[in-house]
């Protein structure tokens, strides 16, 4: 499945742990989208990362060490 501008998307199904290109499933169960399945694939590592980043941005912002 491809989007309106004809690029492929590509998700990670957290409930089936499974790459799928261009959106299968239902949103509640996927993360993206991604430019590669590659990306996808590694999708909860990505997220964790930025979740990580976040965090830190928040403490800088509060002036927490």
């Amino acid at each position: 499945m491809e989007p309106t501008g004809g690029k492929t998307e590509y998700f990670f199904n957290t409930e089936t742990r499974q790459v799928e290109q261009g959106r299968q499933s239902t949103w509640e169960h996927l993360l993206g989208p991604f430019d590669t399945a590659d990306e996808a694939q590694r999708a909860i590592d990505i997220a964790a990362d930025k979740s990580d980043a976040w965090d830190e941005a928040d403490k800088a912002w509060r002036g927490e060490d």
